[in-house]
């Protein structure tokens, strides 16, 4: 998961590398398309923890058949959301990023960027959800593999298409989107090889209302799960508007800071998502301690993991600042984020990790309302004071008092709901009788029937 976290985040490391030898205007067109992206990639990401903690819980109870049919119709439904979002974000980017604060030049920079992007949205969605039935079985090596050759693909043509060379013609900033799409083809046809050729999807005749069943088993869990991850986007929507108001220079840093935000707490992240279905499965199994056992662990290295980002990044962090822009500028505002908010990321650790395990025990709607208090409750009013207070300063400083505040009653949340899951009696709850009615009608489903 490590790995795979890596390239992720390598592959948008490597875009804002090159868009910003391009220019401060170019550079801050992507700072504005960093909600968008993210708010998109939220339902992706929701779809694939549906999927994720749907598949490994069936896996859990020895059901092959339900993982084949589920797998295939999750990747269904990945296709019909992202041909959707694709059609309603081409019809609406000017509105979107107008309200954001782009305009004038960065705003037509924006343009160029998010309609490659959009007409290639299907090609990017659909391989991260077909990774996630994969990493359901347990198998996280192959999808970060996917995701490095995604990576290695993207570094080779993104200075090809931005900068051009040779017979090539350097298309700027949209060059960057379509460096993106087609390194993202190279993962669809690698992922649907390997879910074929290990018997992961099927392709038996299914009736509608078995597909409907198992989409209704998914966004049970993915809605809220997309919804919990579609919060950090709009609310960074929302802090990006702030920072506008300081100016374009202030944009680009804020991009940069954020994107090398991902890079921090990628060991975060990877915890997280490899506890959905270590979770998963071993909760299906019954083994409840371990589950507990893991959990702790995971808090604890995260935290480790923050600490030492922090102290890292302390000593060479504004020289990796000024490796993307030399405006001094931005590296001031780049340097002043990291100084602020990196600190705050061993109690956000925790935040993530309780997160990711609610999802797990199929209890989304609790992750949902912990991330909605780290965000709308605290960060985003926070910002609007620490703004009018302390300028750009008190917007960081927001940002450190929300993952602090958030991390501590995720913990104290967690401990209570965790404890009563282990000391419950079993019984068959409103939840589980709709999973078994779901379950029952997708195998009626699948079972031949007389003529």
């Amino acid at each position: 998961m490590l790995m795979a976290m890596f390239a992720m985040v390598g592959f948008n490391i490597v875009d804002t590398f090159y868009v910003g030898q391009l220019g401060t205007e170019q550079l801050a067109a992507m700072g504005f398309t960093l909600a968008v992206v993210m708010a998109v990639n939220s339902v992706s990401m929701g779809i694939g923890i549906g999927t994720t903690a749907v598949v490994s819980r069936v896996i859990g109870e020895g059901d092959v058949r339900g993982m084949q049919r589920l797998t295939m119709d999750a990747i269904m439904l990945g296709v019909l959301v992202a041909s959707s979002m694709s059609i309603l974000g081409l019809s609406t980017i000017p509105h979107i990023f107008g309200l954001i604060g782009a305009e004038g030049i960065v705003l037509d920079y924006v343009r160029e960027y998010m309609t490659v992007w959009y007409l290639g949205l299907p090609l990017i969605i659909v391989p991260q959800v077909g990774n996630s039935g994969v990493r359901a079985t347990g198998d996280t090596k192959t999808p970060a593999k996917i995701m490095v050759t995604v990576l290695t693909v993207n570094a080779i043509l993104d200075p090809l298409f931005i900068f051009g060379w040779g017979p090539v013609p350097g298309f700027g900033l949209r060059g960057a989107a379509i460096a993106t799409v087609i390194s993202q083809s190279v993962a669809l046809i690698i992922a649907f090889n390997v879910l074929k050729r290990r018997g992961l999807i099927t392709f038996e005749r299914h009736t509608g209302a078995g597909i409907v069943a198992s989409w209704r088993r998914i966004l049970k869990i993915a809605i809220p799960a997309g919804l919990t991850q579609m919060i950090t986007p709009v609310s960074t929507a929302v802090i990006t508007a702030i920072v506008a108001t300081y100016g374009v220079a202030s944009v680009a840093g804020f991009g940069v800071a954020t994107r090398l935000e991902m890079f921090a707490v990628m060991v975060i992240m990877a915890l997280g998502a490899a506890l959905v279905p270590f979770v998963g499965q071993n909760w299906g199994a019954g083994n409840k301690e371990r589950v507990g056992r893991a959990i702790k662990v995971a808090i604890g290295i995260a935290a480790g993991w923050g600490m030492f980002v922090w102290l890292l990044f302390m000593v060479i962090g504004e020289s990796v600042a000024g490796a993307f822009n030399s405006n001094p500028a931005v590296i001031e505002v780049v340097a002043g984020y990291m100084l602020i908010v990196f600190p705050s990321y061993m109690l956000l650790g925790a935040l993530v990790t309780v997160t990711n395990a609610l999802n797990a025990l199929h209890l989304p709607l609790r992750s949902m309302v912990i991330s909605l208090l780290r965000m709308f409750v605290l960060y985003v009013p926070l910002a609007y004071l620490g703004s009018a207070l302390w300028g750009l300063t008190g917007v960081w400083w927001a940002a450190f008092s929300a993952n602090v505040l958030g991390g501590l009653v995720a913990l104290w949340w967690f401990r209570r709901t965790f404890s009563s899951l282990q000391t419950a009696v079993p019984g068959p709850t409103q939840e589980s009788m709709a999973d078994e009615e779901a379950s029952a009608q997708a195998k009626m489903d699948t079972e031949p029937q007389p003529a």
